[in-house]
């Protein structure tokens, strides 16, 4: 709401520009102008070019309409020898001078144009103008009307003087002047009457005021202004387009104006929430006891006080805001909602309390870690009960104070008993939970300015009510009526908490946001890292003999996110003081029940140096800040429940196993980055913080791979799942339509080879087809005595009957069921687990084949390496390998030294061996393997010459040549990367020639996938294509690597492995951080994608999550 003040000693009019894009970018004017004149007519108009002074304002100039967005102040002058009253624009253009009093902040486009106005019929066209009104001895008013007229482009803008318009004017208005008694001017003599506006009569006009007749064109279509005249100037202003109303009063005037506004009830949706789309004075309260006079306008009423002194107006830009009401509940008042859908709600309840600290301490569940350390964790409190607590732990001795408000939701605090009290805003369909991932580009602290401001403005609404609910159980007496007069009944939370920082030396203060559920985002640890790299008193070169800083962290009930900062801050209390050992009866205090390690911190305590101490200190942290919370039993606990619930119950939309399943990666990742964050502390700070946690993490990238591996539950899945009808078996002709027509020749599908070369594909074959395909490889013409197959498949597979035959989920048939591990024993063990059950069983089971689905009894079950294992005695030479490749992603960098060792070991023993490739369907992993096959042969064979790039004029000809800008920086980094990315594009190219009828080709496949992001899709179909491109981007780049190694460590004879070498030069060049930021810079910003980053991409195999089974080890 902003009031536009006029006082008496400055002489202003406002100056409003409105464009409108119907009228060819030319802006329009609108202007109705009523003057009252008390006094005669000097008709010396030269007068007008000399001296001019300021002089008071005397009349009201106010443009009506319901878009201002913009004001332009010019001076009123006034000839001193005149008992006239000018109204001047200077000769040039205007252009934007301040900026808008609207909540949207716009800016005002400078002039492209000028008005076009009529003076009684008479059109005038000049950017300089004078109106002039002349006196005679009783008062009487002339009504200027102004029709807007639309100027061609084609009509230049003129500079005409202001004594000649003035004059042209003047002329104009003989016989025009009217008495208040209602008088017109004639259709004929010294003035014409204009025959486009209807004139109204004033006709029972009190004295003391004058006003407008409404005017409109008859050929128009638009609402016209209707006023009804009543003794004490009641206005009805209906809705109206380009009309506009001005009045003047008196000294005559006798009291206040009220004004009466009706209000609007239309838009209620059914939900309970309306759009503020009523009279923006619908809930406006004018204190008018000071008005003299009170003049009601579509934009705004306009306040003249008694004395005259002043003039104001309150501009009301709320229809502009969009903003809501809502309530509820139908037995509860509506009332208007923070950014149009939340309801602000007490942050905290007494209940919470659960040490009772609030009445003592100053705040709920108060308390100090264990020991010797100086770290407070507490909940939200109110502004006095911060206080309190700053005075406690100053009576205590503490000199330097470091606060943390670790909330990542937005929090204000309202006037209330001489306190402020926090309130949060909440969604209607939970309002017991806060909210998450509300401010997007916007920080909290500016999210929170912004709720301030709406708060404000609706109590400005509602005569300085805010409504506000305290109790969300029973709604007893809710919702509560908070009064808000001014902005200072409003603070945020940088208000409370930094404003000690005047008066109180040793305290700082910072607002380190963490999540509600799982492990802080890198950039959280770096924000807290820098904190400590910017503090003396946490370096490890401070002055022993000084007291450290005293930590206080802060969330709303002082426990989940509160117990994790506690425990990051207890690991860095031990840096700081050099301790390496928790006390033994501290351990055995916190390790009464040992319990197993999830295996995938089994893995990490393994590859981390000293990682068995690592996980000891942040157990021993976790103990002494387990008071409230403890972490690591919060991970069984879950695990637990996990493990116990059944499928047929819904939490909040998604299963309860779905529920718990999340719950328990969540607490687990939390462990999971506690050990590592420990690590980083325990490299980085003796070098003084030298790389940030990020640079850290993107430096040893293995610790997203094993972040990828938490949930290993297919691992344990039984095999009477498929017996029992949970799931069902997928055929081969269902899997693997054979697009190149090979199975009536080579009984398999899609089998086909790369030119001049011994490198074979092929879908996953049965035992009759596995030796049609040895058959041809070791006949008269090829006489491959030597024959790699390897399996790159990382689901179960057996062969039933004869056919090929996969488990999968009924809800998702065409996903394969990933088993995580690249360990081939343990595949082999859980294929011989689920062909014993089927065997056992003897049971018809559903069968989804290519046309139908039949219900089969298997008499024979055999598993892959079992039917190579009875090829191996017709073939000698055959050798069989199953090295586990993502569907869609990029091989990992082990699979990547898996399939070289592999090949390395098969050239050693003959150079001429073949070398066989297969999977599902023969197409996507299948094509990467035989890539990876074809690079590997070059460096034994040589490589072919590569010719230069034919001109392509085809529609993403760039992106099918895979010149993508994340593709460019890796070349750009890489010795002769251009060389090896052509490289890799020849193998591609070469393979791809064997297969057109799949229409498959990887560099094609990036750019086709993300095309098919549509907006007429759902967010979950879209956020499956991206992901799906950015693996292929993925895979592509890490072909380029994996090239770029072989070259670079072929000197050596590939002594260190790709994995190594990943991480000892790719990691310190920064390919890992552009990894981390993969995206498609070209169309968006990746920065914005949380697929974006190694974190999320590399957990996420597919968007779709099957059901959990097994357990979760």
């Amino acid at each position: 709401m902003q009031v536009i003040h006029f006082h008496r000693d400055i002489g202003r009019i406002l100056w409003w520009r409105k464009s409108e894009s119907q009228f060819c970018g030319l802006d329009v004017l609108y202007y109705i102008v009523l003057f009252t004149v008390s006094a005669r007519f000097a008709a010396s108009c030269s007068m007008l070019s000399k001296g001019t002074e300021k002089f008071d304002l005397k009349f009201l100039w106010c443009p009506v309409d319901l878009s201002v967005r913009e004001y332009r102040c010019r001076d009123l002058i006034m000839s001193p020898s005149l008992d006239l009253w000018v109204a001047c624009a200077s000769n040039t253009r205007s252009h934007a001078c301040s900026a808008t009093p609207s909540a949207a902040n716009e800016r005002m486009m400078s002039a492209m144009g000028g008005p076009g106005f009529t003076f009684n019929g008479v059109a005038r066209t000049s950017e300089s103008w004078l109106a002039t009104l002349a006196g005679r001895k009783e008062q009487f008013v002339w009504p200027l009307k102004l029709n807007i007229g639309r100027l061609n482009k084609s009509l230049p803008w003129r500079q005409t003087g202001s004594l000649n318009v003035m004059t042209n004017v003047a002329q104009q208005l003989s016989g025009t002047l009217i008495s208040r008694e209602g008088c017109f001017p004639p259709s004929e003599g010294g003035g014409r009457r204009d025959s486009r506006v209807e004139y109204s009569s004033l006709d029972g006009m009190p004295s003391s005021h004058t006003l407008f007749g409404p005017w409109r064109k008859t050929s128009s279509r638009e609402k016209v202004l209707e006023v009804e005249i009543a003794p004490r100037l009641i206005c009805k202003i209906s809705d109206f387009r380009g009309a506009f109303l001005w009045s003047m009063g008196t000294t005559a005037s006798a009291a206040p104006q009220p004004v009466y506004v009706e209000s609007s009830t239309d838009n209620v949706q059914a939900n309970g929430m309306a759009h503020s789309s009523m009279s923006p004075f619908h809930m406006i309260n004018i204190h008018n006891s000071k008005a003299k006079s009170i003049i009601t306008n579509k934009v705004a009423p306009v306040v003249i006080t008694y004395n005259c002194r002043q003039e104001f107006q309150i501009h009301d830009n709320f229809l502009k805001e969009g903003y809501k009401v809502g309530r509820i509940s139908d037995s509860l008042p509506e009332h208007y909602l923070v950014k149009g859908e939340y309801f602000m709600v007490q942050d905290v309840y007494s209940k919470a309390d659960v040490l009772n600290t609030t009445s003592s301490y100053g705040a709920p569940n108060f308390r100090q870690v264990k020991g010797a350390y100086p770290l407070y964790g507490m909940g939200q409190p109110t502004l006095n009960g911060f206080k309190q607590v700053l005075q406690r732990l100053q009576a205590q001795g503490q000199q330097e104070i470091i606060f943390f408000c670790i909330r990542e939701e937005p929090v204000v605090f309202l006037h209330k008993d001489n306190d402020f009290v926090p309130y949060t805003p909440r969604r209607k369909e939970n309002l017991h939970e806060n909210l998450q991932g509300l401010e997007g580009e916007e920080t909290v602290e500016s999210l929170e300015l912004t709720i301030r401001n709406e708060l404000h403005d609706f109590a400005k609404l509602s005569k300085n009510i805010l409504y506000v609910y305290n109790d969300i159980e029973f709604f007893k007496d809710e919702p509560q009526k908070m009064f808000i007069t001014c902005e200072e009944d409003i603070h945020v939370t940088e208000e409370v908490y930094k404003r000690p920082m005047f008066t109180m030396q040793g305290y700082r203060y910072f607002r380190l946001p963490l999540p509600m559920e799982g492990a802080p985002l890198e950039e959280d640890f770096d924000a807290f890292v820098k904190i400590l790299r910017e503090s003396p008193s946490l370096c490890l070169g401070r002055n022993a003999s000084r007291l450290p800083p005293t930590l206080v962290f802060s969330c709303q009930v002082g426990v989940g996110r509160t117990n994790l900062a506690m425990i990051l801050g207890t690991l860095v209390m031990k840096r700081l003081k050099g301790e390496s050992q928790p006390p033994p009866q501290l351990v055995a205090a916190g390790t009464s029940k040992p319990r197993p390690l999830f295996q995938v911190i089994q893995s990490l305590i393994k590859k981390l140096p000293n990682g068995q101490q690592l996980m000891e200190e942040v157990d021993h942290a976790i103990t002494l800040c387990s008071e409230m919370h403890n972490i690591k039993e919060a991970i069984y606990e879950n695990a637990s429940k996990l493990e116990g619930i059944g499928e047929d119950y819904q939490t909040q939309g998604s299963t309860t196993k779905e529920y718990f399943l999340n719950r328990t990666k969540q607490s687990l990742e939390r462990y999971f980055y506690l050990i590592v964050f420990n690590a980083y502390l325990h490299e980085q700070y003796p070098l003084a913080f030298v790389s940030n946690f990020s640079q850290w993490m993107c430096r040893h990238a293995w610790l997203y791979r094993l972040l990828a591996c938490m949930d290993v539950s297919e691992l344990s899945a039984p095999a009477e799942l498929l017996t029992k009808g949970a799931r069902v078996l997928v055929a081969d002709d269902y899997l693997a339509p054979d697009v190149l027509s090979t199975i009536k020749e080579m009984k398999v599908a899609n089998f086909r080879r790369v030119p001049k070369m011994p490198v074979y594909g092929v879908a996953q074959p049965t035992s009759e087809a596995i030796g049609a395909v040895l058959a041809h490889l070791t006949d008269k013409k090829r006489k491959h005595n030597h024959v790699l197959w390897i399996n790159v498949q990382e689901e179960l597979v057996l062969e039933g009957n004869g056919q090929i035959i996969v488990p999968r989920e009924p809800s998702c048939l065409d996903q394969h069921i990933r088993v995580p591990t690249s360990d081939s024993q343990l595949l082999q063990k859980l294929e011989t687990s689920l062909k014993e059950e089927i065997l056992r069983a003897q049971k018809w089971l559903e069968v989804t084949q290519e046309q139908e689905k039949q219900m089969k009894m298997f008499k024979t079950c055999l598993t892959i390496q079992e039917i190579f294992n009875q090829h191996k005695r017709s073939h000698p030479g055959l050798m069989y390998k199953r090295i586990p490749l993502p569907a869609c992603s990029s091989p990992r960098e082990e699979d990547f030294d898996k399939l070289h060792e592999a090949m390395r070991n098969a050239l050693a023993d003959d150079p001429h061996s073949a070398f066989v490739f297969n999977c599902a369907n023969g197409k996507s992993r299948t094509t990467t393997a035989m890539v990876v096959a074809v690079l590997i042969l070059w460096h034994f064979k040589g490589f072919p010459e590569c010719t230069e790039d034919d001109f392509v004029s085809v529609p993403d000809a760039k992106y099918t040549k895979g010149e993508f800008e994340a593709v460019m920086r890796v070349v750009r980094l890489l010795p002769d990367g251009h060389k090896r990315k052509k490289e890799v594009d020849l193998a591609l190219d070469s393979i791809s020639e064997t297969m057109t009828p799949m229409h498959y080709h990887l560099r094609e496949m990036i750019i086709s996938t993300y095309r098919q992001i549509k907006p007429e899709k759902t967010e979950k179909e879209c956020k499956q294509q991206l992901l799906i491109s950015l693996q292929f981007l993925e895979r592509y780049i890490y072909l380029i690597l994996f090239n770029t190694y072989l070259h670079l460590e072929k000197r050596d004879s590939w002594h260190r492995s790709f994995s190594v070498w990943m991480e000892q030069v790719a990691a310190r060049a920064g390919i890992y951080d552009i990894l981390n930021q993969l995206g498609f810079s070209e169309f968006e910003d990746p920065g914005e994608k949380t697929l974006a980053r190694l974190r999320y991409r590399w957990q996420q195999q597919d968007i779709q999550a099957l059901p959990f089974r097994g357990e979760f080890i």
